[in-house]
C-alpha cells in the first residue's frame, strides 16, 4: 500500500520500452521482417543504455 505512489526509476522505464519493443518486434516477425529487425535495433539500444546505468 505504501508503494502505490511510487515513482519508477529510470531503470525501471527503461526495461518497460525494452519490454514493449521487443514484444512489437515479435509480432511483426511475421509480417514485416525488416520492421521487425528495426524494433530489435532499438530494444538493443536501450539494453545498452540499461548496462550503462548499472
Amino acid at each position: 500500500m505504501f508503494g502505490l505512489f511510487k515513482k519508477k526509476t529510470e531503470t525501471e522505464k527503461l526495461q518497460d520500452e525494452y519490454k514493449k519493443l521487443m514484444e512489437q518486434g515479435f509480432k511483426l516477425q511475421s509480417i514485416n521482417r525488416s520492421d521487425s529487425d528495426q524494433k530489435y535495433l532499438e530494444a538493443d539500444a536501450i539494453l545498452k543504455k540499461i548496462d550503462s546505468l548499472k
